[in-house]
């Protein structure tokens, strides 16, 4: 038996040195790969999440089967919307958040992590601690969907299954201030707006205040009337005394006491109506002057009336678009607490590093050959 195992061992040692060069570059590799992922290598446990980013808007027509089901779920979605969430969870802001509530780093280096596969710093500079955190984390954005797929792996089931849930947790709050800075910025210039139209009506009703103080007149619309029927009054009793005069002047004589009264009343009545008539259009102060200028200031005013009103129902309607268009993140797959290890796939990985290396070795061989070939 012993001179067996010598004889096998001395071929094995005799195929060795024959075939070195494949020994060297393809079989020691291999078994080294393969020692470190079926002896060495932690297992790693992965969680996995599905959720969608949709607003509020109803879509105007809805296809059938399995397309409504993905449009009633998360057609509305946007997948930029989507891929803003993506990126974000991948972001050194993301780690940050993670670092503070659930203690990421601990979570990466526990005790039964191997040498390879652990955080190697106790105090990674942030930069590394996210290098490392996009190694074991997944964010996929279907473009035909918008479903978001989030996978996290770890060396402990719960802290693959707590990463994920904090990272459902961090999108909806990253969602939430995206909302709030849209709807800012969607009503800003509504706002503003609306503003400049309430100053300009304030600014013409003070305009109008100080017209009434400064010419001690309420309503001029009312005085010209008012002004305007006495002018009006006076004139129909200055014709009816005239009328009456004449009347009298062809019984009496021109010295008649009644007829110098009569002729004395016409005369002020005239008096009068001059007097008034001036006031309403000559002189400073006159009521055609004060009623052109708070015709002016009702006509301003009227306008920047319906200026506020177009405003503020512009704004009404932005405020209403702004709210259809709040982002939601909709879960469709909750997180999973892990069983088995899915990391690392040993079998997969050390077949590929035996079939790569065996590759550029026939590639090596090839080259060899042919240049031999030409030498010879």
């Amino acid at each position: 038996m012993d001179k067996l195992y010598s004889k096998a061992g001395s071929r094995l040692i005799e195929w060795t040195k024959e075939h070195r060069s494949w020994c060297i570059i393809v079989l020691f590799p291999t078994l080294l790969a393969a020692l470190y992922f079926y002896l060495i290598a932690s297992n790693q446990y992965q969680s996995e999440a599905h959720f969608v980013v949709r607003t509020s808007q109803t879509p105007t027509s809805a296809p059938s089967g399995l397309s409504q089901a993905l449009t009633m779920v998360g057609g509305a979605s946007s997948e930029r919307d989507a891929l803003v969430v993506a990126d974000y969870l991948e972001s050194h802001d993301a780690v940050n958040a993670l670092e503070k509530r659930i203690g990421l780093i601990d979570r990466f280096r526990r005790p039964e992590a191997d040498p390879l596969s652990r955080l190697w710093y106790a105090n990674p500079k942030p930069e590394q601690l996210e290098k490392y955190f996009k190694a074991k984390v997944d964010v996929d954005v279907s473009t035909e969907t918008g479903i978001t797929t989030l996978k996290v792996r770890s060396f402990r089931p719960e802290d693959s299954y707590r990463i994920v849930q904090e990272l459902l947790r961090l999108s909806e709050a990253r969602v939430n201030t995206l909302n709030q800075r849209n709807y800012a910025n969607a009503i800003q210039m509504a706002e503003r707006r609306v503003r400049e139209a309430e100053n300009n009506l304030a600014q013409t009703q003070r305009q109008i205040t100080q017209f009434r103080r400064s010419g001690q007149d309420f309503n001029p619309q009312v005085t010209g009337t008012s002004r305007t029927s006495m002018v009006s009054e006076l004139q129909a009793q200055l014709a009816a005394a005239r009328a009456q005069e004449a009347s009298m002047a062809a019984v009496v004589g021109r010295n008649s006491p009644q007829l110098i009264a009569l002729r004395n009343r016409v005369a002020a009545l005239s008096r009068q109506v001059a007097a008034e008539q001036a006031k309403l259009s000559q002189g400073p102060g006159n009521v055609a002057a004060g009623l052109g200028e708070y015709e002016g200031f009702k006509i301003r005013q009227e306008m920047d009336g319906k200026q506020l009103e177009m405003a503020s129902a512009a704004l009404q309607r932005a405020q209403d678009e702004a709210r259809r268009q709040q982002l939601f993140v909709v879960p469709v797959v909750d997180p999973n607490m892990p069983v088995k290890a899915l990391y690392p796939e040993r079998t997969k990985t050390v077949a590929t590093i035996f079939f790569a290396l065996l590759l550029i070795y026939g590639i090596g061989w090839l080259l060899r050959a042919g240049v031999k070939e030409h030498a010879a």
